[in-house]
């Protein structure tokens, strides 16, 4: 099976960024305005730069409207009326996470932007850029895509505004909304426009959700299922709940129904998601003449997110581990989709030809770095499963976890003329891992540079448990086996592990145990993770309603920034400057025995020189602000009545520098 495209030859310009450089392609017209969040990098790890190559290779005319200016609709007018459709997306990232942390404060950077630079694209950008494609030219379909329109396709509940929000496409108003990876379903919906059918004839796609008026009746029959209404899921956290037990259930693409979901007099109808790519058409796909470069009108700007992945191979897609708190899984699939050795080898070869190229494969990965080519070995039961993780609570028998054409794809790029090192930086499932010691030992041999990252994310069992993640005595062996399997190969190396700080179901007695788990095994990390509910993650829903959506047994939940931040504390207490947060918590929770030189002691009785100079600083700042504070605000030292303080007006669109902003 293969897409119907075909590519270009090499060597093949970037596409088209302004009025200029269509003319100059000689083109009056043309079929299709790609409108991104992101800036353009003609790469296959950013979207508008592979569905961008994707259109071209179907013969249609395609130019990039990266990150405009939505003050108006001018921007989109540049290139006149595309023939087919505006195709409209947030970025790699939902806008939200990528503007604000998990303690709702601005960002200081936004990787995906020249130079890092944050404010290039709006709070919900999928909404502003719809909004302007209508305004710039009536009439012109807009089909909306990428992630932030995918996990908020149903009514989803909204971190940054605490609030239950209704599907993406009511509030957007685009026609079509395509969800997951979009590539077979964008190819059908611009082939099918460029037949001569109209938008509602291409409402059977799968892969599409779409609007329906109040006069219109929604679908009824045995494949299709009617979600609990907008207004229930706003009002009874029971409803919210079994919308996503069953929208959760209803991913797998051979055996998924259609879903619709009321809001008051209109619906939103979600179809079946798109079948995955097959091999032929993952090879296709990654085989576009991608110049594997930002846009030349960038100069010599840097973009962050592309000098990660500059020099890196994608060689699958998907994650079979469905972990509550990752959009992965929710995006991209349970169902593993690889390419071929041939196609990643090439692709290495054009890597390895680069100007600029020193050697270093940074990583040949995806989602999870060692899950390639893993599928259930009965096609027939995957196309019955409902199963939400392949590997929890245990592996499945079915699951085929053979290592064998991975390490042999690695010993092949490992020959590959102009290549010195190939490294694996995608994170490594561990109890995949643990199941082949020659893959292990061939990882620490040849594909790690001192450190591997894993992610364990927690120690408690039922954190873990309400993660879909393995036990923590998993981590601890599969440690030992990879520091075990490095000696012999005469290396010095470590694992990296990832943890959450505020998860649902971690209380301030699961983060404490967690932090004596790492006192005792000697582990201090470097970077910590706060959870942020994403739209549509089954622990999102954990965190809105304080249930298991799948048990509806009540969870433990950490709302309060203070609390967040004092889980975030515990994960690093040997910082000096943590040591008053860390004290206060093991006194609130009456752990004294972990407070002074003990064995598993986690700060001592008397708080370091750095604890006290920081917390005067912090001090003297407090005093600072406030006292010069009142005198803005017109305070004792004028007389007047000091200004009302309270939360501040919300502003339209996303406005950093303004003041009143709080960055971190």
């Amino acid at each position: 099976m293969t897409l119907p495209i075909t590519p270009p030859p090499r060597p093949c310009p970037p596409l088209p960024t302004s009025r200029a450089e269509m003319a100059a392609r000689g083109w009056d017209t043309v079929d299709v305005v790609l409108v991104s969040g992101d800036a353009y990098v003609d790469h296959p790890s950013f979207a508008n730069g592979l569905i961008g190559r994707l259109l071209e290779a179907a013969g249609f005319r395609v130019a990039v409207l990266a990150q405009p200016d939505w003050s108006s609709c001018e921007a989109w007018r540049q290139f006149g009326r595309p023939r087919l459709f505006f195709g409209v997306s947030a970025g790699n990232m939902d806008s939200m996470i990528n503007h604000y942390t998990a303690n709702r404060k601005v960002r200081n950077d936004d990787a995906y932007s020249p130079n890092g630079e944050i404010g290039r694209r709006p709070d919900r950008a999928t909404l502003a850029y719809c909004q302007r494609s209508r305004e710039a030219f009536p009439g012109v379909p807009v089909v909306a895509g990428g992630v932030e329109a995918s996990l908020r396709r149903l009514a989803h509940y909204d971190y940054w505004s605490d609030t239950v929000r209704r599907s993406i496409i009511l509030d957007s108003k685009a026609d079509l909304v395509v969800f997951g990876m979009g590539e077979r379903t964008v190819l059908e919906v611009a082939r099918g426009l460029d037949a001569g059918k109209t938008v509602k004839e291409l409402r059977d796609n799968r892969g599409v959700a779409y609007r329906l008026g109040a006069s219109e009746s929604p679908p009824a029959g045995p494949d299709t299922l009617e979600l609990p209404t907008y207004e229930a899921v706003t009002a009874d956290k029971l409803a919210f709940c079994e919308m996503t037990r069953i929208s959760h259930l209803e991913t797998n693409p051979h055996n998924a129904r259609r879903l619709v979901q009321r809001h008051g007099r209109e619906a939103v109808v979600v179809n079946p998601p798109a079948l995955p790519l097959e091999q032929p058409e993952m090879d296709q796909v990654y085989g576009l003449p991608f110049t594997r470069k930002p846009h030349p009108s960038y100069g010599a700007a840097r973009i962050p997110a592309f000098e990660v992945v500059e020099h890196s191979v994608q060689i699958m897609r998907g994650c079979f581990g469905g972990c509550t708190f990752c959009s992965i899984t929710a995006h991209e699939g349970r169902i593993i989709q690889s390419r071929s050795q041939e196609s990643v080898i090439t692709e290495i070869k054009l890597l390895a030809a680069q100007p600029g190229f020193k050697g270093t494969v940074s990583d040949i990965g995806g989602p999870t770095a060692n899950m390639y080519q893993m599928r259930c070995t009965r096609p027939e039961v995957e196309a019955k499963c409902r199963r939400l993780s392949c590997v929890h609570p245990t592996v499945c028998k079915l699951l085929g976890t053979n290592h064998g054409p991975l390490k042999e794809l690695m010993r092949e790029a490992r020959t590959v003329e102009g290549v010195k090192r190939v490294l694996v930086a995608s994170g490594v499932r561990m109890d995949l891992a643990r199941r082949d010691p020659e893959y292990l030992e061939e990882l620490a041999a040849h594909h790690v540079g001192g450190h591997l990252k894993v992610a364990p994310e927690h120690t408690d069992p039922e954190v873990l448990n309400l993660m879909k993640k393995p036990s923590a005595d998993d981590y601890v062996e599969f440690d030992k086996a990879f520091k075990a399997a490095s000696q012999r190969v005469g290396k010095k190396q470590y694992t990296v592990p990832y943890f959450i700080a505020s998860h649902p179901g971690s209380g301030l007695e699961q983060m404490i145990d967690l932090a004596v788990f790492l006192k005792r095994n000697g582990y201090k990390p470097d970077q910590v993770q706060d959870f942020i509910p994403s739209p549509f993650d089954i622990a999102a829903c954990m965190y809105h309603t304080g249930l298991d959506p799948m048990t509806r047994e009540p969870v433990t939940i950490t709302k309060g920034l203070r609390d967040r931040r004092t889980q975030r504390a515990l994960l690093q207490f040997f910082k000096p400057e943590n040591y008053f947060e860390v004290r206060r918590a093991l006194e609130q929770a009456g752990r004294h025995d972990l407070i002074g030189s003990g064995c598993d002691c986690l700060i001592p009785a008397q708080p370091p020189k750095e604890a006290l100079d920081r917390k005067r600083s912090e001090a003297t700042r407090a005093f600072t602000e406030r006292t010069s504070g009142d005198h803005l605000r017109g305070g004792p030292a004028t007389g007047k009545a000091p200004r009302k303080q309270g939360r501040q007006r919300k502003s339209v669109g996303y406005r950093p520098k303004r003041p009143g902003q709080s960055h971190q």
